[in-house]
């Protein structure tokens, strides 16, 4: 099937889009420094999309926007971790205290901002994520992160699942190579979220600055 048959056949089931809600928060999910080491299996090569998350975690904080973010963090013997632990062979470098899992240079959160940590792919499984959005009457989560394949794409199908909009930042997320980034795009774009560029994001968030 040609690329242009692939989109007509999707469009005719999947073509619909959500549209922005009023109160979004921006969440970066596991930027940790795994991913930009070039010693670590991990490192992805996904300098880009933290630069893109990071300016957009500028204009989060200008406009009053909720940045969270997640980690992934295991007590020393990795059960917390369960089945996920066992099957990936890269989960080790998230022990705690591992200097793999600590924020990579350039990302810093502040004291009053919240950080969740989870054992697992997506940001919402066994974690205060969901009532905490709820609370703060959050209805737009807007996705940045690593791995667009992994812990993005579980997490935008729970924020879908939860009942919140999930904004998906192609720009701001990375993976490994660029088949899984953009097949996972394609799919997340077709079924769960609006998969939108830096450019679209940040003129949201501005303009809700203004309206405000």
């Amino acid at each position: 099937m040609s690329d242009d048959s692939l989109a007509a056949n999707y469009r005719r089931a999947f073509g619909k889009r959500i549209g922005y809600g009023r109160k979004p928060a921006l969440l970066m999910i596991d930027f940790v420094q795994a991913y930009f080491d070039k010693d670590c299996a991990l490192y992805a090569g996904v300098e880009d999309a933290l630069a893109s998350a990071l300016r957009l975690q500028a204009i989060a904080r200008e406009s009053g926007v909720p940045v969270i973010y997640t980690n992934v963090v295991y007590d020393r013997t990795g059960r917390n971790g369960g089945r996920f632990f066992q099957k990936s062979m890269v989960l080790h470098h998230f022990i705690e205290g591992s200097p793999l899992g600590a924020w990579p240079e350039g990302l810093t959160v502040a004291a009053d901002e919240l950080v969740i940590s989870k054992q697992y792919p997506s940001a919402f499984f066994g974690t205060s994520l969901a009532a905490t959005l709820t609370a703060m009457g959050i209805d737009t989560v807007i996705h940045t992160g690593l791995s667009t394949s992994g812990c993005v794409r579980a997490t935008c199908v729970d924020t879908c699942s939860n009942g919140f909009i999930p904004i998906v930042v192609s720009d701001a997320c990375g993976d490994r190579h660029a088949a899984p980034h953009e097949a996972n795009l394609f799919d997340m774009d077709a079924k769960y979220a609006d998969v939108v560029s830096e450019a679209d994001v940040t003129t949201y968030i501005r303009g809700l600055a203004v309206a405000a």
